[in-house]
């Protein structure tokens, strides 16, 4: 006697003679087969004696049968009700799973993932149900069946948390890639926190104050530092040495006598390298620059009679962000501008001027309130616009910085000056070296003296 179930979700159920059923999910459509097996026993009370009968003459073993037997059918068809249920979710998981994949998303392979491993869970506590249920008969046999099919699922199940393991290993290697990119990060905005609190040092600006400075309007609240006027020094005397290079080139290219030049600038100095012989040209640019420094205007007339140390401060600021020939191309008749314009002048002599170019063309050009756009002038803008900004910076100080010179055979004095030579030689019995020139003044900010660079007279320097 046999019988057969047809369901439209893909299965089929299939009953033969010897009380076993077949239970069967096909996915042909997704290249997917999973089959099962579950044997159970559907007997009438009557059949068991029957059964009895036709194996009279065969050997019994003793078996558990009669859990089996008590059995209820109600129970055994909400059994298989529940097996069908859970294959019909195993299928749907499985379509999900793949759905995932087109397009590909991994959050939704993830879930979908679970789900399918979820329903196999599902279906083996099914499976460990009915066996417990319905115990097979003892058998003494080595290859007993059940033995058989308990080692393949234990190695199904291996196979899977292999997969598992290596599914997490992957992750686990994913998120130490992402540790240590989060780590690089971190490193770098370090690096770019370490360069602004730089750069607010610089400018005279804590990160407080910064942060603060616009809570009260009309209130002077920047506070100014040594160290960010000793680097303005720096960066002028920096600015003296570079525009001295494309003179001394221009006057070498002119014919001029360079040795005679240096000594009509300051006769009698014994320079101990013929080299030294630039730094009277520098110190020639930075005695023409600085004139009127110590005035709050720099001899200008200023465009409003109440600058405060707050606006110079802003005017520093601004203005160092700028290009100079910008600057001046924006408002030729500006403070900058008249200053850039004068100091030209004052710097570059007319005869000068007209052995370099052979007309005074550029220099009537400056004169008529003009910037021109030549090389050697914005070479020159750029030196003009660092001794602007060092006026504007030492102004808004609280008192001003004071600027002071060093006169030609003074005697050496390592608290107020610093030598441009640095491998310079004291013998015993040799007196105190003197200032030759000074190559750039030296100033006095509150308690604290940045000294005067000059250029000893007489010296002997390491060979």
């Amino acid at each position: 006697m046999s019988s057969y179930f047809k369901c439209s979700n893909g299965l089929s159920f299939v009953g033969k003679d010897f009380h076993a059923f077949r239970v069967t999910l096909s996915f042909s459509s997704l290249n997917f087969t999973a089959q099962f097996s579950l044997k159970v026993d559907m007997q009438h009370t009557g059949a068991k004696d029957t059964q009895l009968r036709e194996s009279s003459n065969q050997k019994v073993h003793p078996q558990p049968m009669e859990e089996a037997t008590n059995q209820s059918p109600e129970a055994m068809e909400a059994l298989v009700s529940k097996i069908f249920t859970n294959i019909s979710s195993l299928k749907s998981a499985y379509i999900q799973l793949q759905a995932a994949h087109t397009p590909y998303d991994p959050d939704k392979i993830q879930a979908a993932d679970k789900l399918v491993i979820s329903e196999l869970k599902n279906l083996s506590e099914l499976k460990h149900f009915y066996r417990e249920h319905n115990p097979k008969p003892v058998c003494a046999s080595p290859q007993d069946s059940r033995l058989a099919a308990e080692i393949q699922e234990q190695q199904s199940l291996l196979k899977t948390y292999e997969v598992m393991v290596k599914k997490f290993q992957s992750e686990i290697q994913n998120k130490d890639s992402e540790i240590v990119h989060l780590e690089q990060q971190i490193q770098d905005s370090s690096q770019r926190r370490v360069k602004l609190e730089k750069n607010l040092k610089l400018r005279g600006l804590s990160t407080k104050e910064s942060e603060g400075s616009g809570g009260e309007s009309g209130q002077f609240s920047l506070e100014l530092s040594p160290e960010l006027f000793r680097s303005a020094v720096e960066a002028a005397s920096r600015a003296i040495h570079d525009f001295s290079k494309p003179l001394i080139n221009m006057m070498k290219a002119a014919g001029w006598d360079l040795d005679a030049a240096a000594s009509s600038i300051e006769p009698n100095i014994v320079y101990a390298k013929r080299a030294h012989k630039k730094y009277a040209f520098e110190s020639q640019i930075c005695l023409r620059m600085f004139i009127g420094f110590q005035d709050e205007s720099f001899g200008m007339k200023p465009e409003n009679q109440d600058e405060t140390r707050e606006s110079l401060y802003q005017e520093y600021l601004s203005l160092r962000e700028i290009d100079p020939l910008d600057a001046v191309g924006q408002n030729p008749d500006s403070m900058f501008g008249k200053f850039c314009q004068r100091k030209y002048l004052t710097v570059v002599h007319e005869k000068m001027e007209a052995s370099f170019f052979g007309n005074l063309d550029q220099r009537n050009y400056i004169v008529d309130g003009g910037h021109p756009r030549t090389a050697f002038y914005q070479a020159f803008l750029k030196l003009a616009k660092v001794i602007w900004l060092l006026h504007r910076l030492a102004h808004s100080f609280d008192p001003p910085v004071k600027v002071f010179q060093v006169k030609r055979d003074s005697e050496f004095s390592e608290v107020y000056m610093e030598s441009v030579v640095k491998d310079f030689i004291i013998e015993n019995g040799d007196e105190k070296p003197k200032v030759g020139l000074m190559v750039m003044p030296g100033f006095g900010i509150g308690g604290s003296i940045i000294q005067s660079q000059v250029y000893l007279t007489g010296i002997k320097v390491a060979e």
